[in-house]
């Protein structure tokens, strides 16, 4: 879920940061693009037609309807996705990272549910971490573990459902699937974060990642954790991950969102009777968020932490807890992310500054990617109505050029 509800920054006559630089924001892009994407975004916030065209997208892409990819690439794919394939992004790497952004790769496909697709995500992800570790632009790499096993066995396990013989091995081969991730990835000095996912397999998501955890931040933060704030719970999990880490001699590594699945886990929560597990209201989970944020810059000497938010409030916080504690804007341990794309005027503005900035660059075939594509145009046109953010900040730059 990618949210916009600033908070102001408080006791700050001139903030650290300057999110309303549209000149800096957008710097990397010519006319003719910074138009086409003031034509994306004012399409893209009218709910009423991404509804309407979604499934029907979804449909053609799949029956591989004449022309329909041609057209997709040329809009929607081409302003959120990296490229078709790793070498195919190294346009939008070199791009990025010429204005000081660097870039987290993920892989766009869906989660499939055979063996045999489970090891081809598998290598993908050791082939983007042998690809980052010859690009100074690319620390990390992204990861989903239902890419890497099946949805349905994770859930068991989280039930505490008693394996048999076959699915014994079935879940030694997940384990053997995460762990030559990250031994590669620590082979190479690369970051990896997994990401989080519905709730009722989270647990077993945590109990992965805290193993490898354990396995490969011993001297320094390479496997990351996802925490989604929008739960009422994860704020006193992260505590209790670093109590734990603590406790086993290694490093956490916490990547924060609020979160994507709420409707989901609200619709399921109310269906099978249990308590929801999403925080009451807006507030409470941007308030855990940014508790999340000061709890980690107060241990950042042993939290790698990645505020991977579209928050301008949030991101004002780090900057300016970074700011009062005087750490080096660009300690490792401190990162911010934001979906390439979206949230130009946090990103640049923040790389323009010397903080440790990244896009979150999704790359793949765009029949694959389709799915991811339009949860993004889902999201930008849920935002606030007819004018969003996104589409207000392009436009602001669009008329200072023809001011100019």
């Amino acid at each position: 879920m990618i949210e916009y509800n600033d908070s102001k920054a408080k006791n700050s006559s001139k903030p650290v940061v300057d999110f309303s630089n549209t000149e800096v924001a957008f710097a990397h892009k010519n006319d003719k693009e910074l138009k086409k994407a003031a034509w994306l975004f004012s399409m893209m916030n009218k709910r009423w037609l991404v509804d309407t065209l979604s499934p029907i997208g979804l449909f053609t892409v799949k029956m591989k309807f004449p022309f329909v990819s041609s057209i997709v690439k040329a809009t929607i794919f081409e302003q959120f996705v990296g490229g078709t394939t790793l070498l195919d992004s190294q346009g939008s790497i070199d791009m990025l990272f010429n204005k000081k952004v660097q870039s987290i790769l993920d892989y766009g496909a869906e989660a499939k549910s055979s063996e045999k697709d489970f090891n081809f995500t598998m290598n993908e992800c050791i082939r983007a971490i042998d690809f980052a570790a010859t690009n100074e632009s690319v620390p990390v790499v992204s990861a989903k573990i239902t890419g890497l096993a099946r949805f349905g066995l994770l859930e068991d396990i989280q039930k505490g459902v008693s394996l048999d013989k076959e699915t014994r091995r079935e879940y030694r081969n997940i384990l053997k699937r995460v762990d030559a991730i990250c031994h590669v990835a620590n082979d190479r000095n690369v970051g990896v974060f997994f990401d989080a996912e519905e709730s009722w397999i989270q647990d077993t998501i945590d109990h992965l990642v805290n193993i490898m955890m354990k396995r490969y931040n011993r001297k320094r933060v390479i496997v990351y954790n996802t925490f989604q704030m929008y739960r009422h719970d994860r704020l006193q999990y992260l505590i209790d991950s670093f109590d734990k880490a603590n406790k086993d001699g290694y490093l956490l590594g916490a990547k924060l969102v609020r979160g994507a699945y709420m409707e989901k886990e609200r619709d399921r929560a109310e269906e099978m009777g249990y308590p929801s597990p999403i925080q009451i209201d807006k507030k409470a989970t941007d308030d855990a968020f940014n508790t999340a944020l000061r709890f980690c810059v107060d241990n950042y000497k042993k939290i790698g932490t990645c505020n991977a938010t579209h928050n301008q409030g949030s991101c004002l916080l780090l900057a300016e807890l970074i700011a009062q504690k005087k750490i080096p804007k660009d300690h490792p341990h401190l990162n911010f992310c934001q979906l390439y794309g979206m949230s130009d005027h946090i990103t640049f503005n923040l790389a323009d500054q010397g903080y440790n900035v990244a896009k979150y660059l999704v790359y793949g075939s765009v029949g694959d990617v389709v799915p991811y594509l339009i949860r993004r145009a889902k999201e930008n046109s849920a935002v606030s109505g007819d004018m969003s953010r996104e589409y207000g900040f392009v436009m602001e730059e669009v008329n200072r050029r023809k001011e100019d």
